[in-house]
């Protein structure tokens, strides 16, 4: 077995973990310099005018038990942490960071490429240019982080535990980015292919470069989703309609799978006081793609098309089917922080966990949608089916036996 598969069924079956606290809330301690073990895990930022980005090396500021734990995102959706659990997971990591070019010409590069392709907890000796206050940088729409500075010194106390299969990758200097992360697919999940590819460590060697966390993300998702949509459409049609309903950190997710070709729509409907919607009215973005994909970037549901899309192209793989998909998301109030794309992923893939329920005939599917929505979020859908183009175009579509 691949060690990073050992690595995380090792994790699967601890003791869970105890709760976390904030280490830094209510501290009055400015420090330059700390000893602190990374889970491991990497930022790279994209406010910076391109082709200028920060990178950092995030780690808490002393020695925990535990580490991966603060950037374990699977783990922490799979185990049902909750939103403050994240909230003080991410403030307590320290972004040390310094400044350069996509290209990666910075003497500081090669410690933090070693770590991001670690799978095992590595301590870390950071000096910072500037003192900083152990305090919280949060708000409702940006992901929770601790505080950031300038780096001034780095150094690896330990050696970095890289994976065969990592190492194999990013030495490989004519291996495309796509053709790297499918063969890397097979053994880690998307976390670590994030930071394998945004720090320029995977593609043809000549092409390398740095890419910024977010972009990152969303090009992992599409380019996994792209792969798979070829093999699906390979696939027998689905023999029945299959509703699944579910819930993670206040995300609710309506998904109907429907006997036809494999074509995509996402609705996303944002509840009045949710993290992307302080207002008092409902907000509602939606994008589709057909049977021959998309052609432009996903502009209205941006990076969480391409996470929804995932994980419902990884159950059409695992049951071997082809269908047409209908998803309807919304985001309560419940969901008071915005903690990333990564709970839009992992609240799909957690609905396609629960039991399906099974229809033979659309109409009847679509009418248990509306339902399900007004019983348990007071919200009508019936607008949004009217409008789904996934629904009107099977309505259209002509059968055999129309012409016989």
């Amino acid at each position: 077995m691949d060690i990073a598969k050992i690595n995380y069924h090792y994790h699967k079956l601890m003791p869970r973990p105890l709760r976390t606290k904030n280490l830094f809330k209510n501290v009055d301690v400015k420090i330059d310099e700390f000893f602190g073990s990374s889970p491991p895990a990497v930022f790279v930022g994209s406010r910076l005018k391109y082709p200028k980005v920060n990178v950092g090396i995030l780690a808490p500021t002393n020695k925990i038990k535990d580490a991966w734990l603060y950037d374990a995102e699977r783990y922490w959706a799979e185990n049902d942490y909750n939103i403050q659990d994240i909230v003080n997971f991410r403030s307590n990591l320290v972004n040390s960071r310094f400044m350069t070019s996509v290209k990666g010409n910075h003497r500081f590069l090669d410690i933090v490429q070693e770590l991001g392709m670690g799978i095992k907890d590595v301590d870390v000796e950071i000096s910072l240019k500037k003192k900083i206050s152990l305090k919280i940088d949060f708000d409702r729409f940006n992901s929770p982080q601790g505080p950031r500075a300038p780096l001034l010194k780095a150094r690896l106390a330990e050696n970095v535990r890289i994976p065969k299969k990592i190492d194999r990758v990013v030495d490989d200097s004519d291996l495309k980015a796509n053709e790297g992360l499918r063969y890397l697919s097979k053994s880690f999940d998307e976390e670590k292919l994030v930071k394998l590819l945004s720090l320029g460590l995977l593609g043809v060697k000549g092409n390398r470069k740095l890419v910024p966390t977010r972009w990152s993300i969303t090009a992992v998702d599409d380019s996994l989703g792209k792969n798979m949509i070829s093999r699906i459409k390979d696939f027998y049609f689905l023999n029945e309609h299959r509703l699944f309903f579910g819930k993670f950190m206040g995300n609710y997710y309506l998904i109907l799978l429907i006997p036809g070709p494999f074509c995509f729509e996402l609705f996303e409907s944002y509840l009045p006081g949710s993290a992307w919607n302080p207002g008092k009215i409902l907000k509602t973005a939606h994008d589709y793609e057909g049977v021959f994909g998309r052609t432009k970037y996903a502009f209205n549901t941006v990076g969480g098309y391409y996470a929804t899309r995932l994980a419902v192209l990884e159950y059409l793989t695992r049951i071997k089917r082809q269908a047409s998909v209908l998803v309807l998301r919304f985001e309560t109030p419940e969901y008071w922080a915005s903690l990333g794309v990564w709970v839009v992923r992992n609240a799909c893939r957690k609905t396609l966990d629960t039991k399906y329920m099974e229809f033979s005939d659309r109409d009847r599917a679509l009418n248990k949608m509306k339902e399900i929505a007004m019983s348990n979020l007071r919200i009508g859908v019936s607008g949004l089916i009217n409008e789904s183009k996934v629904i009107n175009s099977l309505r259209e579509q002509k059968r055999l036996f129309n012409y016989l």
